[in-house]
């Protein structure tokens, strides 16, 4: 079944670490900022936030290389936790995280 597959492009050579060709394309990430978001005021103020309770009850932060200098999608939930994907390595996650916190400090209660 699987020698019918033929790869889109040819694989990255392997390494001594890496004998598989794996290559991280997509992390996932949880965190609890331990606050309350206002997610209507995120969702009025914040034009990269997008809101729609009656559909999901998170609101969705696009983080752009162009405008935060890494690429990644947050959900961002009422009772302060988030998940982030999107990231590449654990330290984009982190960046994500310390760009987040910074957006939505002015939200908490």
């Amino acid at each position: 079944m699987f020698d019918r597959i033929v790869p889109s492009r040819p694989p990255e050579p392997a390494t001594g670490d890496n004998p598989y060709h794996i290559k991280i394309v997509n992390m996932v990430a949880s965190a609890n900022f331990n606050v309350e978001l206002d997610l209507f005021a995120l969702a009025r103020e914040v034009d990269t936030i997008e809101y729609e309770p009656e559909q999901f009850p998170g609101a969705i932060l696009k983080l752009t290389k162009e405008g935060n200098g890494v690429k990644a999608s947050l959900l961002l939930f009422k009772n302060g936790k988030v998940i982030c994907t999107g990231a590449r390595s654990e330290d984009e996650v982190a960046e994500a995280l310390m760009i987040t916190t910074e957006i939505i400090a002015d939200f908490v209660s």
